[in-house]
C-alpha cells in the first residue's frame, strides 16, 4: 500500500505518534539481531503505509506494532497509534512502541507449544501418553469413553473437546469437576463433541490449553506461570507473563489497553465508530492487576486461571526473540533454548484437511466462529499456512500476490488481533499486534482470504520488507 503525502498527514494526526527503528522512540529492551537492508525512505514508506491503515476513516485503529525478519534478521520494527488513550485528557496519550506489551491473544498457544516441546524434548512429558496418566484421574469423552486423549490431540485440537462448556475459570473451580460426568461444573457436558472421537477431526478449541496446562503442572510439580517463565522466557531474555500482576511498576507502564469503539446498551453490543474508544482489557491506569493465582492455589487443578489459551503479555520486539530462535534450530543470543530436535517436532506437520474424509463431510469444523477455510494444516501446536485463497472471506493467503507460507498462529481478542507467521526454511517472517478496532471487523472481510481486510493491509504493507 502506498500512501501520498497529504493521506499520511492525516493519518499521523488522528493516530498520533510512529515509532520505528528509523526513530528516536524509547527503547527499554534489546533489541534482535538487525539486518541493515531496508535504507531510511523505505522503512519510512512502511511506516506511512501503517499509519493510513490505521487511520482509515470509518474502521480506524488503535495502535499497530509490527515487526519484519528477513535472512535471520530484523529488517523492519515500528508502531503507530497508542498504547493508552485518555478519554478526558488526551495529553495523557501514550505512544505504543515496538516494545509496549500487548495481550496477544492465541498466538499465546503457540508459545505455551514451545515449552510443551521443550519438556517432551527432556523425557518430562510424553505427547502420546493418556493424559489421564498425569492429571490422577480418568479422562475420557463420555460419548467415546474407550478413546484416550493425548497432549498431541490437544495441541492439534483433534481431542473432541468444545469450547462451549466454557474454558476459563475461576481459582475455586477444579477442572476435574468440568470435565467429568457428575462434576458441580459438568452440567450437561457441553464440552465434549458427541459425533466425533479423539483423534482425527479438527475442532478449534481453547478449553484444551487449560488441560495443557494441568498435564504440565502436574508433570513438573510447578505453577503454570512460574514454568513458562523457567523454562521459556528467562532463558531467551524477554519480558513476557501469564500473570500482569507479576511486572514490575516499569515493566507494567508499557502495558497496552486494547480497545474497542463498542458499548453494551441494553445488554446488547453496538458499535459506534464515532464513538469514545472503550478499553476493553488491561486499564490499570486506576488500578493495578490481581494476582492470577493467591498463595492457596492447588498447582494441577486449574491451569486455565493464567490464560494459557490467550493470556500472555509480550511485545512485538520480544516476539521477534522467540521466532529468530525457532528459524535457527532453538538458538538465540549464543545459547541453545531448545534442541534442534524439539524445534523439529514443534513445526512437524500433525493434521491436514482432507474435504473427502468423514463422507464427503470434511475432517475440520467449518467456518468455526466465521473463519472460512482459514485453517488448513497444523504442527504442534503452530498452524501451517498454506497460501490457500478461495475468493472473498476465504483462506488462509496472506500476500495478495500470494507466496508466502510459513507456520505461527494468529490472535483475536478484546479488539486485538494478531499474526506471528514465519517460513523456518527461507528465514523471513512477520509479526504484527493490532491494539484495538472502530469498527466490527466482521463487516470488513478480506479480498482474498479470510483475514480480517485490515489484516490484509497489513501483510502487504510489511511486505516490502519482507521481499526486499
Amino acid at each position: 500500500m502506498k500512501a501520498n503525502l497529504s493521506t499520511v498527514v492525516t493519518a499521523l494526526a488522528m493516530i498520533g505518534p510512529l515509532t520505528s527503528c528509523s526513530t528516536n522512540a524509547p527503547d527499554t529492551t534489546t533489541r534482535s539481531p538487525m539486518t541493515a537492508s531496508l535504507n531510511a525512505s523505505q522503512k519510512l514508506a512502511i511506516d506511512q503505509s501503517l499509519a493510513s491503515i490505521a487511520a482509515t476513516p470509518g474502521r480506524e485503529l488503535a495502535s499497530i506494532a509490527a515487526v519484519v525478519i528477513r535472512d535471520a534478521g530484523v529488517v523492519y520494527e515500528g508502531a503507530v497509534g497508542h498504547r493508552f488513550i485518555d478519554g478526558v485528557k488526551p495529553a495523557n496519550h501514550a505512544a505504543a512502541t515496538p516494545d509496549s506489551l500487548y495481550r496477544i491473544a492465541s498466538i499465546s498457544k503457540m508459545v505455551v507449544s514451545v515449552a510443551v516441546a521443550k519438556l517432551a524434548d527432556e523425557n518430562k512429558l510424553d505427547l502420546d501418553r493418556d493424559v489421564s496418566e498425569y492429571l490422577g484421574y480418568r479422562l475420557r469423552n463420555p460419548n467415546f469413553p474407550d478413546s484416550k486423549i493425548t497432549l498431541r490431540m490437544l495441541m492439534t485440537h483433534t481431542s473432541s473437546l468444545r469450547d462451549s462448556g466454557g474454558y476459563n475459570f475461576p481459582e475455586s473451580v477444579n477442572l476435574r469437576d468440568v470435565l467429568m460426568p457428575g462434576g458441580a461444573r459438568y452440567d450437561k457436558g457441553a464440552m465434549w463433541a458427541k459425533d466425533r472421537a479423539p483423534g482425527a477431526f479438527f475442532s478449534y478449541c481453547n478449553f484444551g490449553w487449560g488441560v495443557i496446562a494441568n498435564v504440565m503442572e502436574r508433570a513438573t510439580n510447578e505453577r503454570f506461570d512460574r514454568l513458562m517463565q523457567r523454562e521459556l522466557f528467562a532463558p531467551l531474555g524477554v519480558t513476557a507473563t501469564f500473570d500482569p500482576a507479576s511486572l514490575s511498576p516499569v515493566e507494567r507502564a508499557r502495558v497496552v489497553t486494547l480497545y474497542r469503539k463498542r458499548a453494551e446498551i441494553n445488554g446488547k453490543e453496538v458499535w459506534n465508530t464515532n464513538g469514545p474508544w472503550v478499553p476493553q482489557v488491561d486499564d490499570f491506569s486506576i488500578e493495578p492487576p490481581k494476582p492470577r493465582a493467591s498463595a492457596s492455589y492447588i498447582i494441577g487443578s486449574n491451569g486455565s486461571l493464567f490464560g494459557p489459551q490467550g493470556g500472555l503479555r509480550i511485545s512485538a520486539r520480544d516476539l521477534s526473540k522467540l521466532m529468530l530462535m525457532l528459524m535457527n534450530e532453538g538458538k538465540y543470543d549464543g545459547k541453545q533454548i531448545l534442541s534442534k530436535r524439539a524445534v523439529e517436532l514443534l513445526l512437524s506437520e500433525q493434521w491436514r484437511f482432507d474435504k473427502g474424509a468423514f463422507a464427503g463431510k470434511g475432517n475440520r469444523a467449518e467456518d468455526d466462529e466465521g473463519e472460512g477455510g482459514l485453517f488448513n494444516a497444523w504442527a504442534l501446536g503452530p498452524q501451517k499456512f498454506l497460501d490457500v485463497s478461495e475468493g472473498k472471506g476465504r483462506g488462509d493467503r496472506m500476500l495478495a500476490k500470494g507466496g508466502f507460507t510459513g507456520l505461527g498462529h494468529l490472535g483475536n481478542a478484546y479488539g486485538l488481533t494478531s499474526a506471528f507467521v514465519f517460513n523456518p526454511e527461507t528465514k523471513r517472517g512477520v509479526i504484527f499486534l493490532v491494539g484495538g478496532t472502530a469498527s466490527d471487523p466482521e463487516l470488513n472481510k478480506g479480498q482474498y482470504s479470510a483475514f480480517y481486510r485490515y489484516e490484509e493491509e497489513i501483510f502487504n504493507a510489511l511486505a516490502p520488507a519482507l521481499s526486499n
